[in-house]
């Protein structure tokens, strides 16, 4: 039987937190951990749960800067999901730049809330399946022994490198290609679970032609690694996913 996994409830506003409270206890393979009115009590908390719930609006740190904070304890901190009132371009840029699981506006209903929260246990589970199951290719073995890690390109923390030092770091892109697009590719596409091209097409809302451009484009420049799925019937499936960022 899988755990239930362990929620911190973060936001100023004691009826909502309440009120996510009960939501939370309500879903299936979830139970609330802990809830915390400031930033300053998240952190606190945040060790050991596994997944916050986080306003943006708290009385005495940001959200956002809560968020780089948890970012800090690596493997032992939780994921966090974003609930808050603020959608404006910068706020949601800065809380998807450092890799949150879900954003969601409030007000926002009971059965919303548990779509979103089943649907990341799904995805949590899927990920710490394919992590033991997927073996890592040689180059990624190589790199492994010279740098000590598999970092992946695009999805360097922000407390871990300035962003010019990302940028520095992607390929320049061919004609016909947009860098828009090629961040959307590169934000669907994981170091563990491999997708194929329709899949991401799908996630990007891109066509399937139009994602093949771009996962050849991220071969090309050994950024993806390709592994096959044999069926019963037909031709393999061809899977990509993040490939370990070459040593600097």
């Amino acid at each position: 039987m899988t755990a239930a996994l362990g929620v911190l409830i973060v936001d100023d506003d004691e009826g909502a937190r309440a009120l996510h409270r009960r939501f939370v206890a309500e879903t299936p393979g979830f139970f609330v951990a802990g809830t915390a009115a400031t930033g300053r009590s998240a952190l606190a908390q945040g060790r050991g749960v596994d997944l916050v719930l986080l306003d943006m609006r708290l009385p005495d740190i940001s959200g956002i800067e809560v968020l780089h904070r948890l970012r800090t304890l690596g493997q032992d901190g939780p994921d966090v999901f974003v609930i808050s009132s603020s959608h404006d371009q910068v706020t949601v840029r800065q809380a998807l730049a450092a890799h949150v699981v879900g954003y969601l506006v409030k007000p926002f209903t009971q059965e919303v809330l548990q779509q979103r929260l089943l649907r990341y246990a799904s995805e949590s589970r899927a990920r710490s399946e394919a992590a033991r199951e997927l073996p890592l290719a040689q180059g990624e073995i190589d790199r492994l022994i010279n740098t000590g890690t598999l970092a992946v390109p695009g999805r360097i923390p922000a407390a871990a490198a300035a962003p010019d030092a990302v940028a520095a770091a992607r390929p320049r892109l061919p004609k016909g290609l947009a860098e828009v697009t090629l961040e959307r590719v590169i934000a669907a596409l994981e170091p563990v679970r491999p997708l194929s091209a329709s899949d991401l097409a799908a996630a990007c809302g891109i066509s399937r032609a139009t994602a093949r451009r771009y996962l050849d484009h991220l071969e090309a420049s050994g950024l993806i690694a390709l592994s096959h799925s044999y069926g019963k019937r037909g031709r393999p499936r061809v899977l990509y996913r993040l490939a370990a960022a070459p040593p600097g």
